[in-house]
């Protein structure tokens, strides 16, 4: 029985759309008494700010996937590298034919590029006002 938000969520409830959306309880304390825009929201924060966190998210929802996009696009913008190790977990969420697609294209592309993480970056820095992020 949850009560009181004193126990800690690893899924949407039941019936949600993204109810097949499971995350590690350990590394995301969730309260049971948040309503699912809350528990989304506190989770792309939380990979806003800590991104290798997504590695524990299992078939994330398209605005999990834009919260790690959102971080690429910050990396690519940065640096003259592509940020592999974020690529690479994106990547491994698509493995999951339940995971929605976040842009158009993208499971494409990850398909086309063939475990080339970089293709895949390339395909993601290519792409127009990168993932809906509003420049402040």
């Amino acid at each position: 029985m949850r009560v009181c938000g004193f126990d800690t969520l690893d899924s949407f409830p039941a019936g949600h759309p993204h109810a097949r959306t499971r995350w590690n309880a350990a590394y995301f304390d969730i309260a049971s008494d948040l309503k699912p825009d809350q528990i989304e929201r506190s989770i792309c924060e939380r990979i806003a700010n800590t991104p290798t966190i997504f590695a524990h998210i299992d078939t994330p929802t398209p605005a999990m996937q834009r919260a790690l996009l959102g971080v690429i696009e910050q990396r690519l913008r940065r640096s003259c590298g592509a940020p592999t190790d974020l690529v690479a977990l994106l990547v491994n969420a698509y493995r999951s034919p339940a995971t929605m697609d976040a842009l158009p294209g993208l499971r494409q592309a990850i398909v086309d590029a063939d475990g080339d993480l970089h293709a895949v970056a390339a395909f993601l820095g290519a792409m127009p006002a990168a993932f809906d992020v509003i420049e402040a």
